[in-house]
């Protein structure tokens, strides 16, 4: 364990005005605090923070950093209060600790939602000050470094999952690759410590063929920059076992294959002397194609900036050669802790918060809940990045397999909520289109656009999903309360009764529910029927017996245009009121609907034979009668055809059906011959009418054998 005097003595070869007597007072508080407590190794516990505090003393931070760092589990884990901590140390000590303390007062539903709701929490303070960041990556490198002494084999899985997924992105994010790659590799050894073996055994191969490569290309380079009279610093090493794995599984590569299991850094001093020695690399090698990457012209979104490059070195080893700057290495090794200068008494000085730190709390803006908002953090974590640019050149960092959606958002949260199109490179391109390196990209944008339920099937960027779900939820709301309200009004019209002011509030007050728009969005949800919402404010009108079975001739035969029918508008799916995909109904179509808990109403035709399903369920049947303005959209009709098997078949039926003003959306093949195939096809159309005539005139090519409108 490190001794007072030793911690000291490493905060003062950085920062010679260090608060020396703050050190010493919350090195003596702490193991006071800590008493007799051990850890699981059987050391005093009061070992844990001082090592935390040593490893923060080799990114030379502050005094503030050290004493938080000494301090950080004395609110947890000891009957030492935050007011004591602000008594004794000050305002910036406590707010530090208190970032840092983990929040285990929640009463949460489960484990990942607690583990949700507390980094929630502590990304809010991180945003606030990036040292509690720090101190708290310190703190889990040293409990990873002591994880073999936790005897439950889950509790040390659940602590190296929560390490790769959470904590290692965020050293990677803020730059500090050193504290990243162990953290990956210590939670490599607990969650795949077979495929670790693996990569161990064949390294200590290498070794033992190699004869010292890393040496001998070492003093290659060397010899190289020598010749060119450019005064560098090079260094070698071997990448740790967990970044080859993850190598080996990204690029579906054999370990064979991989281009920088040896990595090699060469550091200058001037920016121009980078690219001199990037030339002479590539005048002296052969380069590995695809494998050059600039992060000088274009910097990493945590502040990195090197040259990448892969050759084939001496000995015709595949090998990575980095070049930096010195001020460039500064940033790589310390991340953030290079840019965050704290002087006693000065507090925060520039950078308060990373852009991506502003992003993460946007997104939690949007979530709906911990667990969701967990997700995205990590979609918005894990990061192999392109850069984009706008029209007017700004640089916009993505990550890889980001479309002209994520693009939007990220530019800002109105231009994606709005975006209807985009170029790239001067040329419109569909939304789902995978945006490359150096793309330029214009969004096109309308007021009337609003986020579409499919753009999240391929956007790859937290934010973009967190705002689309919201606006969906947003939207779907409104739609629910609007079909509840058309159904409770028509319900009570139809059993001759009218819902008053008084008979909504009582309606509330049985059915236990906060206000009345809450009551309507269950009843348009299908959470609630009309006929409950009745019988909560009129008891009396009860059922007959004899109407607890729907008569399905009954019910197609009647009207169903009526005065009770409940107009239907929204044809989204998954919002209030949707087709039902096992009959495809279109306006024209004489329809019903069925309450589905949690999705709303699905619309069937009157024939549908899926509605035999619930005919000893009356209370989900809803009358429904398409609205004027939904018969002026584009609708699905679904026709089966069997068509010839002769050339220009498939030309004449596309042809056919652009004539009479359809659109081909989807096309299937269900069964082939060698005659005939069957097939299915999804058209747009306006109605019920306008698939009839495209029926007609498909029916009179003689190529097409036969048409009807598919069914289930």
């Amino acid at each position: 364990m490190m001794r007072q005097f030793e911690l000291i003595e490493r905060v003062k070869t950085y920062d010679p005005a260090a608060d020396e007597d703050a050190i010493n007072r919350a090195y003596v508080y702490a193991m006071k605090m800590h008493g007799a407590q051990v850890r699981a190794s059987g050391d005093p516990y009061f070992s844990h923070p001082i090592e935390v505090a040593g490893i923060l003393t080799t990114f030379k931070l502050d005094t503030a950093s050290v004493v938080t760092a000494l301090l950080h589990d004395i609110v947890e884990d000891t009957l030492g209060t935050l007011d004591d901590v602000r008594k004794l140390f000050g305002d910036e000590v406590a707010r530090l600790v208190d970032g840092v303390t983990k929040l285990s007062k929640l009463q949460l539903q489960n484990v990942e939602t607690k583990q949700a709701e507390n980094f929630r929490k502590f990304l809010l303070a991180m945003s606030e000050d990036i040292r509690v960041l720090m101190v708290k990556l310190a703190d889990r490198l040293h409990n990873m470094r002591t994880i073999g002494f936790i005897e439950d084999p889950v509790k040390r899985r659940t602590i190296a999952l929560e390490t790769m997924e959470i904590y290692a992105p965020l050293a990677e994010r803020i730059g500090v690759q050193e504290v990243r790659s162990e953290l990956e590799d210590l939670a490599f050894a607990v969650l795949n410590p077979e495929a670790r073996e693996s990569i161990l055994n064949r390294l200590k191969f290498l070794e033992r063929t190699g004869e010292d490569i890393v040496s001998k290309v070492m003093d290659e380079l060397d010899q190289i920059l020598q010749k060119a009279l450019v005064p560098g610093f090079i260094s070698g090493r071997e990448k740790t076992p967990y970044s080859i794995w993850r190598k080996m599984q990204v690029k579906a590569v054999s370990f064979e294959q991989l281009a920088d299991v040896m990595a090699f850094r060469v550091v200058v001093e001037t920016r121009e002397d980078c690219y001199r020695v990037l030339g002479l690399i590539h005048g002296a090698y052969p380069m590995v194609p695809g494998r050059f990457k600039d992060y000088i012209s274009t910097p990493k979104r945590n502040g990195y900036r090197s040259i990448h490059t892969a050759v084939i070195g001496p000995y015709k080893q595949r090998i990575e050669i980095q070049t930096r700057t010195h001020a460039m290495h500064e940033v790589a090794e310390l991340g953030v802790a290079a840019h965050w200068r704290y002087k006693q008494g000065q507090g925060r000085t520039e950078g308060k918060q990373y852009n991506w730190v502003r992003e993460l709390l946007e997104i939690l803006e949007h979530a709906q809940n911990p667990q969701e908002f967990l997700d995205h953090t990590k979609l918005e974590m894990y990061q192999d990045q392109v850069f984009c640019f706008t029209p007017k050149g700004d640089l916009i960092a993505l990550p890889k397999g980001a479309g002209p959606v994520d693009f939007a958002y990220a530019v800002h949260s109105q231009v994606g909520d709005t975006c209807v199109g985009a170029k790239v490179n001067g040329r419109i391109v569909p939304l789902r289109t995978q945006l490359q390196n150096g793309d330029q990209v214009e969004v096109l944008t309308s007021s009337a656009q609003k986020p579409s339920p499919e753009w999240e099937m391929f956007v790859v960027t937290g934010k973009a999903r967190a705002h689309i779900r919201r606006r969906i939820r947003q939207d779907a709301r409104v739609e629910f309360a609007k079909l509840g309200r058309d159904i409770v009004e028509k319900t009570f019209q139809r059993e001759g009764f009218a819902l008053s002011q008084n008979g909504a509030t009582q309606a509330i007050e049985k059915l236990t529910l906060t206000n009345v728009e809450e009551l309507y969005v269950r009843v348009g949800e299908g959470r609630l029927s009309g006929r409950q919402v009745l019988l909560a404010v009129y008891p009396s009108a009860r059922t007959p017996a004899d109407d607890n079975v729907v008569n399905l001739s009954q019910a197609r035969a009647r009207q169903a245009h009526d005065g009770a029918a409940v107009p239907i508008k929204g044809l989204t799916p998954g919002m209030a009121v949707h087709l039902s995909e096992c009959c495809h109904p279109l306006p024209g179509d004489r329809i019903v609907g069925i309450s589905e808990p949690g999705k709303g109403v699905g619309v069937h035709t009157i024939d549908c034979d899926v509605l035999s399903e619930f005919s000893d369920e009356p209370d989900r049947w809803i009358d429904l009668a398409w609205d004027q303005d939904t018969r002026k959209d584009l609708h699905i009709g679904r026709l089966n055809l069997t068509v010839a098997n002769e050339p220009g078949a498939l030309g004449a039926l596309s042809m056919v059906i652009a004539k009479e003003h359809g659109n081909i959306i989807n096309l299937r093949f269900t069964k082939r011959s060698g005659d005939f195939f069957d097939m299915l096809v999804d058209i747009e159309v306006t109605d019920v009418k306008h698939l009839a005539n495209i029926v007609a005139a498909l029916r009179a090519t003689p190529s097409i054998n036969a048409v009807d409108r598919a069914r289930g």
